[in-house]
């Protein structure tokens, strides 16, 4: 069983990520989903090394469990709220960026690598806790903290190759 604990606690974010889908946004059945898809992105690599079950599949399986983790809390939450178009246009240069070390990466090693620098790691705990501070902080408030964070994390991944 500790063998696979790991990857059940990342299919445990795939289903929750399904499951977020199905609950309405800001309900209490949302907030359950989406903090469970988020506890368990933080302890499945943790549970993984502890229990010396570190492997390319269980990396590869996180990648995907996290983007349909982002692709769902992007589609629920995206069309709630209200995000001026400058920080559109900064969240496309990032976008950009992250793409294009994606590619440049996939183009020298044959494999499709995402990077977990420490960096990244601190982008996506600001990118997990800004829609739970949506009815207490403006979002161009928040979201500038995190495309900081998000423009550094995606530079210093560049500059790292």
């Amino acid at each position: 069983m500790t063998k696979h604990l790991a990857n059940i606690i990342t299919g445990l974010r795939i289903f929750c990520s399904i499951l977020m889908i199905f609950c309405p946004v800001f309900s209490l059945q949302f907030y359950i989903t989406y903090l469970t898809c988020g506890i368990s992105d933080m302890i499945d690599g943790t549970v993984a090394r502890i229990t010396n079950n570190s492997t390319k599949f269980g990396e590869q399986f996180d990648s995907i469990a996290d983007i349909i983790f982002i692709a769902t809390a992007t589609t629920k939450l995206l069309p709630t709220i209200h995000i001026s178009n400058w920080l559109w246009i900064w969240i496309t240069i990032i976008a950009i960026i992250k793409i294009g070390n994606i590619i440049l990466r996939f183009l020298r090693t044959k494999k499709l690598i995402f990077p977990h620098t420490i960096m990244n790691k601190i982008t996506g705990l600001f990118l997990f806790i800004l829609p739970l501070t949506l009815s207490s902080i403006e979002i161009e408030y928040s979201a500038t903290i995190a495309c900081f964070i998000a423009t550094f994390a995606a530079t210093q991944e560049e500059c790292k190759r």
